[in-house]
């Protein structure tokens, strides 16, 4: 069974800075992690790419959030972070933590809210 487990979403005004942070919990069988990255849904819109990185450390992001976000890992690499700062009032949303397997097979988080607002 395949966990993730995110932390760090909230409330921040426009021009703060947030840090998102996923944990891969797994139990049972064993699991290669291929990509880990971040999602995320604003209302009435679609879910999106905002960056991803891979195990062998190559990052992709989406264009609105290059030099304001940054993903990083854990040396353990099942752990993924995401910096956002310089945040905006269209970076709120619902943040979705991704895993792809080895297999390609993905997993999800449950989502963490961020909301940018005065």
């Amino acid at each position: 069974q395949v966990r993730l487990v995110e932390s760090g979403g909230g409330l921040v005004q426009p021009g703060g800075s947030l840090r998102l942070s996923c944990a891969v919990s797994v139990s049972g069988s064993l699991f290669s992690i291929n990509a880990m990255g971040w999602y995320r849904q604003a209302p009435g819109k679609g879910r999106e790419l905002v960056a991803r990185i891979t195990t062998d450390g190559l990052t992709n992001y989406a264009d609105s959030v290059k030099g304001r976000f940054t993903i990083s890992r854990a040396n353990a690499k099942d752990t993924v972070y995401l910096d956002m700062n310089s945040l905006k009032s269209e970076d709120t949303a619902v943040y979705y933590c991704n895993c792809k397997s080895a297999t390609y097979t993905d997993y999800w988080g449950q989502g963490t809210q961020v909301t940018v607002s005065t």
